[in-house]
C-alpha cells in the first residue's frame, strides 16, 4: 500500500496530477505544499482566531445565528455532531462565507456574513484568506480534472460563486484522566466538493482506510491537507471517495491544550447539477447515483443529517 501523497502544486500540474489522483483514489486525501497562501496571512489569521475564541462566552454568543444552520458567525461548543453520532463534537467554530454583491442571483442561497467588532482586522484578514483558499482550491481542482481525463478548466464554472465556507475551529483544552485519546470530532465525511485544511500539523487528524484501519495524516508545517467531499464522490461515481475521518486528542502534554485549525469547504455553485461523469461509469462501476441533484438540495439534505438544519 502506497502512502498519502505530498505534492507541490507550484510544479506543472501535468507532472503531479496522477500522483495526486492516485492518493485521492486510494485514501480520499492528499497533502499539498507550495499552495500560494502567504505565510504572513496564515500567521495573522491564526492570531486573530485565537483572539476571537478567547473572548468571553457571552460576547461570542452574540454572533450565534439561530436557525441559520451554522452557515455564518459563531456556533457554540457542543452543537454539531457527526452523522449517526450519539454525542456532540468537542469544538466551537466561526463560519465565513462568500460576500456577494447586491442583487446577485445566488443571494437566496447564501446568508450575509457577520463580523466581530471586538477583533480589529478580522474582516479584512479573513476575506483575504477566503480568496487565497479559493485560488488554491481552483488549482487542486485543475489537477483533479487532468487526472479524470477532463479539460484542465472543467471545474472552473462549476464552482464559480460557489457556496464555499471557511471555518475557524477551536477544540478547547480537555481535562482529566480521559483527555488523552479522547475523540474531539467524531468520524465523518465532508459534504462539499473538496476541503482544504490549514493547521493539521498538530497531531490528531486520522482517516479510515479501505482496510478499516485508522491512519494518522502527517502534515509538514504550512502545508494543506486536501480531502474529497461527498459531492465530488457522487460526481465521480465513488472513484474519488469521501473518506471518513476524525480528530483524536493526542497523547502527552498536547492532550491538555487547545487545538486550532482552519478548514475551507469548497462548494459547487448552488445551481450546479451533480450528475455522474460518463467517464466514471463502466461495466465494473455502474452508475451508483442515477438521479441528478442540485448541489443546494444535496447540501440541505446533508445538513439535516448533522443537526445543522
Amino acid at each position: 500500500m502506497s502512502d498519502i501523497a505530498t505534492v507541490s502544486i507550484a510544479r506543472p500540474l501535468e507532472d503531479v496530477a496522477q500522483e495526486l489522483g492516485r492518493s485521492f483514489e486510494e485514501y480520499g486525501f492528499a497533502v499539498v505544499c507550495d499552495h500560494g497562501i502567504p505565510v504572513q496571512l496564515i500567521a495573522r489569521a491564526e492570531a486573530l482566531t485565537k483572539e476571537f475564541f478567547a473572548l468571553p462566552d457571552a460576547v461570542k454568543r452574540q454572533y450565534h445565528q439561530p436557525g441559520g444552520g451554522g452557515a455564518r458567525g459563531y456556533t457554540p461548543f457542543g452543537t454539531e455532531r457527526a452523522k449517526d453520532a450519539q454525542v456532540h463534537d468537542l469544538k466551537e467554530f466561526w463560519h465565513v462565507g462568500r460576500t456577494l454583491p447586491d442583487g446577485h442571483p445566488f443571494t437566496p442561497y447564501m446568508s450575509a456574513n457577520v463580523w466581530p467588532t471586538e477583533v480589529p482586522g478580522f474582516r479584512e484578514t479573513f476575506e483575504e484568506l477566503y480568496t487565497a483558499f479559493e485560488q488554491a482550491g481552483a488549482r487542486v481542482l485543475e489537477a483533479i480534472a487532468l487526472h479524470l481525463g477532463l479539460p484542465q478548466d472543467w471545474f472552473a464554472d462549476t464552482v464559480r460563486d460557489g457556496n464555499s465556507v471557511m471555518r475557524l475551529l477551536h477544540y478547547p483544552p480537555l481535562t482529566g484522566a480521559d483527555a488523552e485519546g479522547a475523540i474531539r470530532a467524531a468520524a465523518h465525511g465532508d459534504i462539499n466538493t473538496i476541503t482544504l485544511l490549514l493547521g493539521a500539523q498538530e497531531a490528531g487528524l486520522e482517516l479510515l482506510t479501505r482496510q478499516g484501519e485508522w491512519k494518522a495524516v502527517d502534515t509538514p508545517e504550512g502545508a494543506l491537507v486536501i480531502n474529497i467531499g461527498d459531492m465530488l464522490e457522487r460526481l465521480t461515481n465513488n472513484r474519488l471517495p469521501s473518506t471518513k475521518h476524525r480528530v483524536v486528542n493526542p497523547r502527552g502534554e498536547a492532550a491538555y491544550r487547545s487545538r486550532y485549525s482552519m478548514p475551507f469547504f469548497l462548494h459547487f455553485r448552488p445551481d450546479f447539477v451533480i450528475e455522474t461523469l460518463p467517464s466514471c461509469i463502466d461495466s465494473a462501476a455502474p452508475d451508483d447515483h442515477p438521479e441528478p441533484i442540485s448541489s443546494h438540495a444535496f447540501l440541505q439534505q446533508r445538513l439535516r443529517e448533522i443537526n445543522l438544519a
